[in-house]
């Protein structure tokens, strides 16, 4: 057996590596070497997951956004964006719409678009919560105040998506000039303190990334324990400064996420739209890699385009309730189950067990 076929097997059996055998393996990998890796990833997500994957309805609401992150295609200095906003009324009709194609988790995700104040996510919350009780709702708004945090998670936030996006502190401040890399780990922090089940991730194939700046990502996702990992690739926008640059690939994102399922096996990691902008099938082979999440669209058709994270997004002319059964179709083609339900994370499940017991 070779060295990294060693690694995979200590990987696969003890979910842990150290900093130096990552980097090892993202150096050496081979074409065969990642058929062993995903393989393993699979069996990993079978025993912890079984063959399902949940479906969360994702709602874009707004594309205003205050940051200036040099790849996204929403960024505040972008003036190309036709910039929209959904009200509080039709995010609620989203809702009302996703709940009857059978999600019972929404994700509410923005740019950094401070209009939307604590008042109005807590009455959101409140209503959305009051008709649908057994719903889960996701938050991905970006950085607010730890007292924001707490009272919307008060008001009926489950849970809370914000990639950390890389561990290196230099990449992080270079692609983000208005935002502190330290100050989002204490936004991470801060989540899991108040109880969200935190979704955290990162980018692959970004300008100027390493293997070792791969490494400490996972090493940091490790750490951190997060419920969800979100792993996509870097694609360009051409209104961005890093519009010229060499995207990432569907190789290097799906050894991330296969490695990512081996290292933090409770995680429930999302196959992503990106990984299907860059290949046709992409997200089913993150399936097959360790994937169990999917995220369908539920957006009005309207302004889906405007929600341009990268250039060439899939799914933008769909309409909600194609998106449902095209997912489901997709899912079962690669012989995996759709899950309609909650779909929470294994550690939180953990949790709640533990607690239950203590109070009784």
């Amino acid at each position: 057996m070779s060295n990294l076929h060693n690694l995979l097997e200590k990987a696969y059996q003890t979910n842990n590596l150290a900093r130096e055998e990552i980097i090892d393996l993202l150096e050496n990998i081979t074409h065969t070497d990642r058929e062993v890796l995903y393989n393993y990833a699979l069996k990993t997500k079978q025993d912890k997951y079984g063959n399902k994957v949940y479906l969360r309805g994702l709602i874009e609401f707004s594309n205003i956004c205050r940051q200036d992150c040099l790849y996204c295609g929403i960024r505040a200095s972008n003036a190309k964006v036709e910039r929209y906003r959904l009200t509080p009324e039709k995010i609620l009709a989203c809702c009302d719409e996703g709940y009857k194609l059978g999600y019972r988790t929404f994700v509410l995700q923005s740019g950094e678009d401070l209009w939307y104040t604590e008042e109005i996510f807590v009455a959101l919350l409140g209503e959305i919560k009051s008709r649908y009780p057994e719903v889960a709702i996701t938050l991905s708004i970006g950085e607010r105040r730890v007292e924001t945090y707490q009272s919307l998670f008060a008001a009926g936030a489950d849970r809370f998506l914000m990639r950390h996006e890389t561990a290196s502190k230099e990449l992080y401040e270079t692609l983000h000039p208005t935002m502190l890399f330290d100050n989002r780990r204490a936004c991470l922090t801060a989540l899991k303190g108040l109880g969200y089940q935190v979704g955290a991730g990162f980018m692959v194939g970004l300008p100027g990334q390493t293997f070792a700046d791969l490494a400490e990502d996972l090493q940091y996702l490790k750490e951190l324990r997060p419920d969800m990992i979100g792993i996509g690739p870097f694609i360009p926008h051409s209104e961005t400064p890093l519009g010229a640059e060499k995207g990432g690939t569907i190789e290097d994102t799906l050894v991330m996420v296969a490695l990512a399922r081996l290292l933090i096996p409770d995680s429930l990691i999302p196959a992503t739209t990106a990984l299907g902008t860059l290949h046709p099938q992409g997200r089913e082979m993150a399936l097959k890699a360790g994937a169990n999440v999917l995220m369908p669209i539920i957006t009005p058709t309207f302004v889906r385009k405007q929600y341009e994270l990268y250039q060439n997004k899939i799914c933008v002319e769909d309409r909600p309730e194609d998106c449902r059964y095209c997912i489901e179709r997709r899912i079962q083609s690669v012989g995996f189950e759709a899950d309609m339900g909650r779909g929470d994370s294994l550690q939180f499940i953990s949790q709640r067990t533990t607690e239950s017991f203590g109070a009784s």
